[in-house]
């Protein structure tokens, strides 16, 4: 499913807050905006990624968070599929302080140039690693500033920790399932 508007209206702050959805939508501008919705390869991969971060979490210094809510504006909610915070960081409900890592996942009907735009927003936002990885054609991207980068070996690090991501094991895993 595309991405959408949820509602014909602009709807206050205060109202996307105080809502519940059956999927968390994002917030921008008063508009907000559906979530397009994994399939099977999205959600895999999602959670194969809370699951390593987890796993390393003692030697990488780090925790994960999926679906977690990200002010990156004040009238901006950004829902990235995994954030990735220091231990240490500020604990909050609304992520208002910028995570490590913010990983976005392509869904099947997901436009690239639609994440490109979110990636810029995080950068923006001063979240210092964006990464994009898209399960179905099996590459993955680093966002800078001047756009998406293919990451052609594959392996995501971030430079001076131990985080090391091979995208090829988990598409591994992805197809042993």
């Amino acid at each position: 499913m595309a991405t959408q508007p949820a509602y014909e209206r602009t709807v206050p702050v205060e109202e996307y807050l105080s809502t519940e959805y059956e999927h968390d939508c994002e917030y921008v501008d008063g508009v907000i905006e559906e979530r397009d919705m994994g399939e099977f390869e999205h959600a895999y991969v999602q959670a194969a990624l809370v699951g390593l971060f987890r796993q390393h979490r003692a030697d990488w210094a780090v925790y994960p968070l999926p679906e977690q809510r990200v002010q990156t504006q004040k009238r901006h909610f950004r829902v990235p599929d995994v954030c990735v915070l220091r231990v240490g960081s500020v604990r909050e409900p609304i992520l208002t302080h910028p995570p490590l890592l913010a990983i976005e996942i392509q869904s099947p009907d997901q436009a690239l140039r639609r994440t490109e735009t979110k990636a810029a927003e995080y950068l923006a936002f001063g979240i210092e690693h964006v990464w994009v990885i898209d399960p179905y054609a099996r590459v993955g991207y680093r966002a800078t500033e001047s756009g998406l980068a293919l990451v052609r070996d594959g392996i995501f690090t971030i430079p001076d920790s131990p985080i090391r991501l091979e995208l090829a094991a988990v598409f591994a895993e992805l197809d042993e399932v």
